[in-house]
């Protein structure tokens, strides 16, 4: 499991990452894309211990990376946008001297070797092979002592269909074995298929996630169950104007009614945050697209203002109040 809480850190005065919260499970592969400032290589450094967090942690299978170097060595497989291999060593070569410097079994290089389909360029020196081969010897490094994590950066760089094509699978392989893996790239080519939730980072913060799984079934009617009395009511989000939890249920508020559903606010949050919802408060998600203004009464405390007739108030906590501003950018 990856696990990122409260996430900051702070570099000359200036806040490079602020991430609240991210989950990576045993078994999922997630991606974090984002443009070259987006705070990738400084969230990377976090991630592989080589810089401490200003506050918040860091947990990959359950350690810090940055305290447990030992733990990490042996738990976490990291590949880097760099090749970083030895060109006049033999790819068998390559993955044998790491191998003795890990104190593996040897039957390991040769079972990595056919995974990564170099087993017959197993005596060909590095410094002749082609870019997309020289990405399969450096994810065969990586997976070499079969880490519980894996970051990944930028897997597909360089790489033929063939390439993707077999990296995907082994990806896929080892997701279904337990491995936790982690992406990160500039762009989302090539991991749609293989990814569980792609995050979007700008300036060191997600601002957006989805599934590319659910996106797939986005143009299915989407609608969500609010169940009454005898009857199951289905709503379209686009009618809800906030969502709330109150006395140990959660309701949807429409412009007529409100309505009891089975769901939590965070399996809420999960479902409608591509339709435009977002987490105002603890207790409440709003649809953006019925809010008419944003009111600050004090420095650090917010309101909503949606329009309806009413012109219905909701309470917009001061952290939700610096994302909203941001993901506005007003």
């Amino acid at each position: 499991m990856i696990e990122l809480k409260e996430l900051q850190k702070v570099i000359e005065q200036t806040t490079q990452i602020d991430i609240q919260e991210l989950t990576v499970e045993a078994g999922e592969i997630a991606a974090l894309v984002g443009p070259i400032d987006s705070g990738k290589d400084i969230l990377l450094e976090l991630l592989t211990g080589q810089s401490r967090p200003t506050a918040g942690e860091v947990r990959l299978a359950g350690f810090d990376p940055h305290m447990e170097r030992d733990r990490f060595g042996h738990e976490v497989g990291i590949l880097f946008a760099e090749e970083n291999l030895y060109t006049r060593m033999t790819v068998e070569g390559n993955l044998r001297f790491y191998g003795r410097l890990r104190r593996l079994p040897k039957a390991l290089t040769t079972e990595v070797l056919h995974k990564v389909g170099l087993a017959d360029h197993a005596n060909v020196k590095v410094e002749k092979l082609p870019s997309s081969l020289l990405r399969r010897l450096s994810f065969g490094r990586a997976i070499l002592h079969n880490p519980k994590v894996l970051l990944l950066v930028e897997p597909f760089a360089k790489c033929d269909n063939t390439s993707v094509s077999l990296l995907s699978g082994l990806m896929s392989q080892l997701a279904a074995e337990g491995t936790t893996t982690l992406v990160l790239a500039e762009e989302t080519t090539n991991l749609e298929p293989v990814c569980d939730m792609i995050y979007r980072l700008e300036k060191g913060r997600i601002v957006d996630s989805y599934s590319p799984a659910e996106e797939q079934r986005s143009d299915l009617p989407f609608m969500i169950p609010a169940k009454q009395e005898g009857k199951v009511d289905l709503v379209n989000p686009t009618d809800i104007l906030y969502v709330v939890a109150q006395d140990d249920r959660t309701y949807l508020q429409t412009t007529g009614d409100l309505l009891p559903t089975q769901f939590t606010l965070t399996e809420l949050e999960k479902r409608l945050s591509r339709s435009g919802f977002f987490r105002a408060h603890r207790s409440y998600l709003v649809n953006l697209q019925h809010v008419k203004e944003v009111i600050p009464f004090t420095r650090d405390s917010f309101t909503l203002r949606l329009k309806d007739e009413a012109g219905t108030q909701i309470p917009l906590s001061k952290s939700a109040a610096r994302e909203l501003r941001e993901l506005l950018g007003y």
